[in-house]
């Protein structure tokens, strides 16, 4: 009598078959210990030990994603706090040279910055504060050409004439800066953070915190000129 042989399962077909039956080790303990899986090092392990690399590599990897989410929650809760610091400042001010002198030590304070520069582009030879209004037609507004036509923040080193244009005498010393357009119905200008710290305003920071930050001060601005008018 012929005995027909049966053909040797192929690799596909023992891994499909593990795939459907995920408890099959659970009835032969015995096969996971003479199983040898290779290791990036030549050696061989067993199941079991490659089992637990594997689930303590993957525990690591989710271990990292967590930190890295509660350090993000964190930085984002101290961004909150500096925001409501600054709107509370502005909020206090009753006349523009308090809000400029508020913004300036919030700023200091909070946003740790070395300079601070408000650009309103408006005709106002009579205001006390110097430097605070500049003619539409000022040449010194080319230089941000482009941070006025898509009103979008910037970030990064200032070029020499945009940082004079902005700090004056401390030029020099501003090695970074955010340039932050302020383009309202009522209010057209310039709001300009410098740091000596060349990483503090790094060009890869995002915008939206900035944008904020325009916008309440731009706010603010509008409603005590205003008051002036």
């Amino acid at each position: 009598m012929n005995v027909q042989q049966q053909e040797p399962l192929s690799e596909q077909q023992v891994a499909s078959y593990l795939q459907q039956h995920p408890d099959f080790f659970k009835n032969h303990l015995g096969l996971l210990e003479q199983m040898l899986i290779p290791h990036p090092s030549g050696n061989a392990i067993s199941l079991i030990a490659k089992q637990l690399e594997l689930f303590r590599t993957k525990h690591q990897e989710q271990e990292n994603q967590l930190t890295a989410l509660i350090d993000i929650a964190r930085e984002n809760d101290a961004a909150f706090k500096r925001m409501h610091e600054l709107t509370l400042a502005m909020l206090e001010a009753s006349t523009l040279q308090d809000a400029i002198a508020n913004l300036n030590e919030v700023l200091a304070e909070s946003f740790l910055t070395d300079f601070v520069a408000v650009k309103i582009i408006k005709h106002n030879l009579d205001s006390p504060l110097n430097n605070l209004f500049v003619s539409p037609g000022d040449a010194g507004l080319v230089h941000f050409a482009g941070e006025l036509s898509n009103h979008q923040p910037k970030c990064g080193r200032p070029t020499l004439a945009q940082a004079q244009f902005l700090f004056g005498d401390a030029a020099a010393e501003a090695r970074s800066c955010a340039i932050i357009p302020m383009l309202f119905t009522r209010l057209d200008g310039l709001l300009a953070i410098g740091s000596r710290d060349e990483g503090r305003f790094h060009y890869s920071m995002g915008s939206v915190f900035l944008t904020q930050m325009g916008e309440i001060v731009g706010t603010r601005l509008i409603s005590l000129l205003q008051n002036t008018e």
